[in-house]
């Protein structure tokens, strides 16, 4: 029997009933409560009706409240979260996959976690959003009190029922049971616009791809994958840009990570293939310790040995330092550059210091493994595998429990 009292936990295996009733009455009278004597009683008629002459072992402890771990990671949409989301599954074991309800879902699921797609709390379908020319990145799109009252009771381990998005009809369909898992993600355009949902966060995360960065993959993607033509793709990116500067891009300031993607300062060439990615995090956070390279606290600038480091010219480059960032203070780590063998990132992974790898090698293992997603071979794959360890750092502190990695 489980009977919870004040701070107490009281497990009970009957031995005998006198000595069980006694334990109880004790935990009643340390926990304050007036009617000890009757809730002995009650425990004593309760445990007698179940197994009535059996010997006791009790073990006390203290009582946690159920709480799920809950992440936001903002971005536009184009800029890498579903690849960012199949790494940071992965570093809690368990395949992901789409929720199984038998229709069309945008919530991915594991073994400990939910990545819940913010697209869902949509106050207008595609046709709504034509009516009212509105476009979805605007805050009055968006359903905010049915937003928080979900985070609210999913942060409590509640079940939601909730709505969807279908991204292939545009249309707002039936709603699906969510059952929060010890992570719950929500990613997309506003998981820190909203005060109330920013204040549930216990970890923030944007993903900032530079207008530059972002054109030259839209071209390589809609261009040249799906046809669109050069002057569609600059009207689409020209036509969400002022809601994107108004209610997406503030967002940087709340986010505890921001992972910068630019265009690369090794040469003077722009169409997206070479990229300056930079890890910027803020001081003082109380979940996770800052990364660094070779001294913490340091302000370094390395170029790796190309005998120990194999990139095609002009190489690569790394840096590390303080800096201020949107009136934060922070750490940045700085990566410019392909690398052609992923194996050789070992090198310099050793170079780095509190990254949340279990392991020497564990990030080199990890980049491996996801050698064919997009930005494996630079600095977006890089730290995005790095910001995932941080999350199970964040979350490791924040429960208690030991997240377990293949050696």
């Amino acid at each position: 029997q489980l009977c919870h009292r004040g701070d107490f936990i009281i497990r009970t295996e009957m031995r005998t009933l006198a000595f069980a009733a006694l334990l109880v009455a004790e935990a009643a009278a340390y926990s304050g409560l007036a009617s000890r004597s009757a809730f002995a009683s009650r425990q004593t008629q309760h445990v007698a009706a179940a197994r009535p002459v059996q010997l006791c072992q009790v073990t006390m402890g203290t009582a946690t409240k159920a709480k799920t771990f809950i992440v936001g990671l903002a971005a536009d949409s184009g800029c890498g979260k579903s690849t960012f989301m199949r790494r940071m599954t992965a570093m809690f074991s368990g395949k992901s996959e789409l929720l199984d309800i038998g229709r069309e879902t945008n919530t991915l699921v594991s073994d400990m976690t939910t990545v819940i797609c913010l697209d869902d709390y949509h106050k207008y379908d595609r046709t709504g959003r034509k009516e009212n020319d509105i476009t979805a990145l605007h805050k009055d799109c968006q359903k905010w009190d049915l937003m928080a009252e979900q985070v609210a009771a999913l942060k409590k381990g509640e079940t939601v029922m909730k709505p969807i998005y279908n991204h292939i009809t545009g249309e707002l369909d039936p709603e699906e049971e969510i059952k929060p898992t010890d992570i719950v993600i929500f990613e997309g355009l506003h998981p820190m616009l909203d005060e109330r949902v920013r204040n549930m966060l216990d970890l923030s995360i944007y993903l900032d791809i530079s207008d530059d960065v972002k054109f030259a993959w839209k071209i390589q993607r809609d261009m040249q994958e799906r046809g669109h033509s050069l002057e569609s793709i600059k009207q689409a990116i020209e036509g969400r840009k002022p809601d994107f500067e108004a209610f997406v891009a503030p967002q940087r300031k709340d986010a505890d990570i921001v992972i910068e993607v630019l265009p690369t300062a090794l040469t003077d060439e722009n169409d997206g293939k070479l990229l300056r990615v930079r890890y910027i995090q803020k001081k003082g956070l109380d979940l996770i310790s800052a990364p660094y390279l070779f001294d913490e606290g340091s302000t370094i600038t390395w170029v790796p040995n190309g005998d120990k480091l194999t990139a095609k010219a002009p190489g690569v480059k790394l840096s590390y330092g303080p800096e201020e960032y949107m009136g934060s203070e922070v750490t940045v780590l700085e990566m410019d550059g392909k690398i052609e063998k992923l194996e050789q990132i070992a090198y310099i992974e050793a170079a780095l210091g509190n990254t949340g790898a279990k392991t020497k090698d564990e990030m080199c293992k990890q980049m491996l493994a996801n050698k064919d997603a997009p930005g494996s071979d630079n600095g977006t794959g890089f730290f995005q595998t790095l910001c995932s360890f941080k999350i199970r750092e964040a979350y490791e502190k924040f429960s208690g429990a030991d997240v377990a990695v293949e050696v």
